[in-house]
């Protein structure tokens, strides 16, 4: 019988042979074998989900170490938004290039046992008070190269065991003092390349951490543990007197606390941008102090006036000009630092005339307060020592200003105001400044307004109902003059109806005072506008007959095609369907609003 070979290792020629000769190495064949099944049912067992772990997100990848599980998302735009499905496994997080905008409230509160949570380079410009919810174990988080302006530092209340904070590449403008007395176990913090740039020494001197350094014991202790590592250079420090402390604060600081960048430097003022923190002295902040080598000057008529005021203050000040309680902007103003804490400001005024005379102030603003002073300017005639005018008064009108023309009207009304616009034959426009004489017909009392150089329309509001105004137009500092005002009268309001349907009736009474109206006609209302109409035209013919001169007939056509040019924008004239409206109502109150209307000008009048 042929031998039979068994794995190799055994010739078989009789059973009986393989019984007795081959039985050793049966018997370790069949262990063999055991122990291959055993690491093959083991090796299956392993790779086989473990349900006690959390599934992976779409687009992440999932790892295990002796750490624990991480998850790491680093595809672009893989999330909307911070993923709502995450595991409670996971002990590292990190979420990049994403392009979510917000940390909502509760985002990470099922991941209780979360140590490290990375957020880098997405477009965060909000974090929620709560965003940080449940995360007591944190020790790390990054929020590197995203868009936040501001951060809730009172969120975090909720992760007391933080140790890193990395906030670099945002635009973070403000710190405030409270911002890390809820980070007592932060060793490093990193707020690099962001906008800073003021804050107070008192943001560091509040940090837990940092108080407990200042004991001679709490630093021995601590000197040979972890250093304190904060990273505060590439911002827009203002080296100014508001950072004083905070200058002082960093040139103070030793181990164990360490600026990762020393050199810090200033980006403004103009005067320190560019030096490092201790090469600068800084000084207490004061209030502006305001002053001017002459506050009282006199210069001939035609000459050219430069203001100059000085303002001293700390941090630099804001100044600016100003002529009868309105801000000058038609003249050419600059400032020259006279030193550190000095500013220079000029006021140019070319050509001075009639009008510019005044009183100028100048008045500088800081934080702090702020400080003024005025110079009053005269101006006399070139053949004459002294001027005829008294200060406080307005300018008489030169030799030059007597004949200027303005050509004034109502050009639009509103439901309680009226715009005026106006034209005037001057010799130079470009530097001529009007003023504006507005009030109460029966009131002595004008409310006065400057207007600047190539300005031609004013608007009053407000008006009050049957009442009489006048609004003049002349030349800056110059009393009206007959031919630069117009008087008008605001119908009466007789039904809350009426005036939500009815514009107030605003007439012309005497338009550059050159027009004779008769008194009876100086209220034309709705009722009667058209026997007012008939009789002013009646008038004006007669006048005009009556008239033997050629050049008074045109002056007084011209203003009247004034005042029809305003009647026809809507200022007494209304639309025919509101004529028929009108006509339609009964003859009582017909008569009863022509009863009203009497006593309300006889009233005015």
């Amino acid at each position: 019988m042929p031998g039979i070979t068994l794995i190799g290792f055994c010739r078989l020629p009789r059973w009986t042979y393989l019984q007795h000769e081959c039985k050793p190495q049966i018997e370790n064949f069949l262990q063999t074998m055991d122990i291959i099944f055993y690491l093959v049912v083991v090796t299956l067992f392993c790779t086989q989900p473990n349900e006690s772990y959390g599934h992976c997100l779409h687009g992440c990848s999932c790892v295990d170490d002796r750490h624990g599980r991480s998850l790491i998302c680093m595809e672009e735009s893989a999330f909307g938004s911070i993923p709502d499905n995450l595991s409670d496994d996971f002990i590292k997080i990190r979420i990049e290039k994403s392009h979510f905008t917000e940390i909502p409230r509760g985002a990470f509160s099922k991941t209780l046992a979360l140590e490290n949570l990375w957020l880098n380079f997405n477009d965060i410009t909000v974090i929620n008070s709560k965003g940080l919810e449940g995360l007591g174990n944190l020790t790390e988080l990054r929020l590197q190269g995203n868009k936040l302006r501001s951060v809730p530092w009172t969120a975090f209340e909720d992760t007391p065991s933080l140790k890193i904070l990395d906030l670099k590449h945002n635009q973070l403008d403000v710190l405030p003092e409270y911002a890390l007395k809820f980070l007592p176990r932060l060793t490093y913090l990193d707020l690099s390349f962001n906008r800073l740039t003021v804050i107070s020494k008192e943001v560091f001197q509040n940090w837990p951490l940092y108080q407990k350094l200042q004991t001679l014991e709490e630093r021995q202790a601590t000197f040979s543990g972890p250093n304190v590592i904060l990273a505060l250079h590439d911002n827009a420090w203002l080296c100014d007197c508001r950072l004083k402390g905070f200058v002082e604060f960093i040139i103070s600081l030793s181990p164990p606390v360490i600026l990762m960048n020393s050199y810090l430097t200033c980006s403004g003022p103009d005067f320190r941008t560019g030096k490092f923190f201790h090469e600068i002295e800084l000084q207490a902040c004061v209030k502006p102090v305001v002053s001017a080598s002459n506050t009282n000057m006199s210069l001939p008529l035609g000459s050219n006036l430069t203001l100059q005021c000085l303002a001293k203050a700390r941090p630099e000040p804001s100044v600016w000009w100003a002529y009868g309680l309105k801000i000058i902007r038609g003249f050419h103003e600059s400032q020259e630092r006279v030193d550190e804490d000095t500013i220079r400001s000029l006021l140019v005024i070319p050509s001075l005339s009639a009008a510019d005379r005044g009183i100028y102030t100048c008045t500088a603003v800081n934080f702090i307060g702020n400080s003024s002073v005025s110079i009053h300017v005269d101006i006399h005639s070139v053949d004459s020592t002294q001027s005829a005018h008294h200060p406080g008064q307005p300018a008489a009108p030169g030799a030059r200003d007597e004949n200027v023309f303005i050509d004034i009207r109502i050009s639009k009304q509103t439901v309680r105001g009226i715009s005026i616009e106006w034209f005037a034959a001057l010799e130079h426009p470009s530097e001529t400044w009007f003023t504006i004489h507005f009030g109460r017909a029966d009131d002595d009392r004008r409310e006065t307004t400057y207007i600047g150089p190539g300005i031609r329309t004013y608007s009053v509001s407000d008006l009050m109902p049957a009442t009489k105004y006048e609004i003049c137009v002349t030349l800056k500092n110059q009393a009206p003059h007959p031919g630069q005002c117009i008087m008008f009268v605001t119908g009466s309001d007789v039904t809350e109806m009426e005036q939500r349907e009815k514009l107030i009736h605003i007439v012309v009474i005497v338009l550059a005072m050159v027009l004779a109206v008769p008194i009876g006609m100086y209220v034309c209302t709705t009722d009667i506008r058209f026997a007012c109409l008939e009789v002013l035209m009646e008038t004006w013919k007669k006048r005009q007959r009556e008239s033997s001169s050629p050049a008074m007939e045109h002056e007084r056509q011209g203003t009247f095609d004034s005042l029809q040019a305003a009647s026809d924008e809507g200022l007494v004239n209304r639309d025919s369907s509101e004529d028929r409206k009108v006509r339609r109502r009964s003859d009582d109150k017909l008569h009863r609003g022509k009863a009203e209307h009497s006593r309300l000008t006889a009233e005015l009048y």
